[in-house]
């Protein structure tokens, strides 16, 4: 993975920790900080799982939905430990 690679999944992981929480239903009780952090992670996780099996030019969409299925995990996972 090049530099390139970890900062655009960083850029991304922010966009996808904002789609997850829109994603999953009912109130995360959550801040947007750990939402971005749980985006960026997902976002990371889904590159190094999936980027790494695949090589395309441009937007690869497989890459992007797994990041995204990772991240409302996590926001799930985050919120329903909050809870506790």
């Amino acid at each position: 993975m090049t530099i390139e690679g970890i900062i655009s999944a960083i850029v991304i992981g922010a966009i996808i920790g904002a789609l997850a929480r829109l994603i999953l239903p009912g109130k995360q009780n959550i801040s947007v900080l750990v939402t971005i952090i749980v985006g960026i992670v997902a976002a990371l996780l889904g590159t190094l799982i999936v980027g790494s099996l695949r090589d395309t030019d441009g937007i690869d969409w497989i890459e992007i939905a797994a990041q995204l299925v990772l991240a409302v995990i996590g926001v799930a996972l985050v919120s329903g430990r909050k809870r506790r």
